[in-house]
């Protein structure tokens, strides 16, 4: 089933006065009021332990960032890592996406709240002009998470892929410096194809926690009690074909996202190919366990992730039948509003003039200079790592 079958009144969200925003800048102390630091690199340090405890996979790509990219990857990861956690956490109160949504507000008043992921974050969206609508669509992503909400087609699916992932992709991209519509499209195609994939791998782990994101519609032609798995989630041989076909959704997503790589920046385009092969990995190993997410979570290795990481340098080769049509295929109906909101955001800083630099004392200058030592420190050891890990995947 497709978007064409679902009649686009009924899938587009209500434009909100305040999607299109931009974000203040972030005022802070000068570095002679703050002892000779601006406090950004300590922010940054906490995303980055963020990434390294919370996803293995997307921190390895991430290394074959240029730095001022992964440092920007560092705190959207961080901020995206803490929300879902505060969503998830059993403890949380019932406030907890009202809170967030004033944090986001403060953020983009250029006011954050004393977190370092806030901080971070308020750089991020004002520096590469990020629209509010498109983190607002993320916490409405995981307001879905915190209902009871029955997705009956797939393309109410995408719509809650596209807060929850694809918003990710669109962020990344203009931090890339892509903002014309295709590649911004591009960006939320590879977003929907990775979320559709995890969906796909935690089939049996959602449906024991009380939440199915499979389609509804799809179970029923399937001959498949919803009522009844919800209650005791079990693998049949008809779940098998649901799973199948969404991760066959997923890899039409995953060849569209992967044709958009190739017009981001060549130094960006080996770890988010990293990224993508990575998750596409996953849909092959719940193939290999014959499409059975339930009683079995598929997982890659990590001397997989390893070769993968290699084999990344290398363009992923498309069908030839999508060459001809490829320039031509629009953002999909779940994320248009917002490929849109990210495209115009993006011309708009463009035209804008680049402000002049105000001066810098003595103070400024040397802070500058230990800040991009400690950096420069810090790039030659992750060079290192990621060299010991090449050679480490090239020995499995």
């Amino acid at each position: 089933m497709t978007n064409a079958a679902i009649p686009v009144a009924t899938r587009l969200p209500a434009a909100r006065p305040d999607e299109r925003s931009l974000a203040r800048p972030f005022v802070r102390r000068s570095v002679e009021l703050n002892y000779g630091f601006t406090g950004d690199g300590t922010d940054l340090e906490s995303c980055t332990a963020s990434i390294q405890r919370g996803s293995k996979s997307f921190h390895i790509a991430s290394l074959m960032l240029p730095r001022k990219t992964r440092q920007a990857a560092h705190a959207l990861y961080a901020f995206c890592r803490h929300s879902d956690d505060m969503i998830d956490d059993t403890g949380r109160g019932p406030d907890a996406l009202e809170r967030l949504r004033q944090r986001l507000d403060l953020i983009y008043q250029g006011a954050p709240a004393d977190h370092a992921c806030d901080r971070a974050f308020a750089r991020i969206v004002h520096d590469h002009a990020v629209p509010k609508g498109i983190p607002m669509a993320l916490l409405d992503g995981f307001a879905m998470d915190m209902e009871d909400r029955h997705y009956r087609t797939i393309g109410e699916v995408k719509d809650y892929a596209a807060g929850v992932a694809a918003t990710v992709g669109l962020m990344m991209s203009l931090v890339m410096g892509c903002g014309d519509p295709w590649t911004l499209a591009r960006a939320a195609d590879l977003g929907l194809a990775m979320q559709l994939t995890n969906i796909a791998r935690d089939v049996g782990e959602d449906a024991r926690n009380g939440r199915l994101y499979l389609p509804q519609d799809w179970l029923h032609e399937a001959g498949i009690d919803v009522g009844a798995f919800r209650r005791r989630p079990r693998f049949s041989p008809a779940l098998g074909l649901v799973v199948k076909r969404l991760l066959d959704e997923a890899d039409h997503h995953y060849r569209l996202g992967h044709a958009g790589i190739e017009h981001l920046p060549a130094d960006c385009r080996h770890a988010i190919r990293t990224a993508a092969l990575t998750y596409q990995e996953i849909g092959h190993r719940i193939a290999d366990n014959g499409y059975d997410s339930v009683s079995r979570r598929a997982s890659t290795s990590l001397a997989r992730k390893l070769a993968l990481v290699l084999r990344a340098r290398r363009v992923v080769r498309l069908p030839s039948a999508l060459g001809p049509s490829l320039q031509a295929v629009p953002a999909d109906v779940s994320v248009a509003h917002l490929v849109q909101a990210a495209a115009e955001a993006f011309a708009q800083q463009k035209l804008q003039a680049p402000q002049p630099l105000p001066g810098i004392s003595g103070v400024e200058r040397a802070a500058s200079i230990m800040l991009a030592l400690q950096a420069r420190s810090r790039e030659d050891r992750l060079a290192h790592r990621l060299e010991r890990w090449q050679k480490a995947a090239r020995l499995a």
